[in-house]
């Protein structure tokens, strides 16, 4: 009877990947979120009305270039978030806003 070794390959070394993940992007740091909850005072920023209890992207996280700020993110109560995600008018008002936001944003940075 011949015998084979076994000779399992090495796992290589930790990766040393430099990009952040999509995940890792989409990621709300405490700093954010507190910047967010600042700017709403807790209320809904599109009804103005409800409790906000939501952080909703603008970009959606396979969109994001880099780490989420808050000019990503939406502060909303849950019939908002639930509109402006699941609806194809919610969807272009966020597309809307969103684009909005970028303009504003591109426009001081030319100053």
């Amino acid at each position: 009877m011949i015998q084979y070794g076994f000779h399992p390959t090495p796992k290589p070394a930790k990766s040393k990947r430099v990009k952040l993940t999509q995940r890792q992007k989409g990621d709300i740091s405490h700093q954010v979120d507190k910047q967010l909850k600042a700017r709403s005072h807790g209320l809904c920023e599109l009804c103005n009305a409800a409790r906000a209890t939501e952080r909703s992207h603008l970009t959606g996280r396979p969109h994001l270039d880099e780490k989420t700020k808050v000019t990503d993110l939406i502060h909303l109560c849950t019939p908002c978030h639930d509109w402006l995600d699941e609806t194809p008018e919610g969807i272009r008002s966020r597309n809307f806003i969103a684009r909005a936001i970028n303009t504003v944003l591109e426009h001081q940075t030319t100053k």
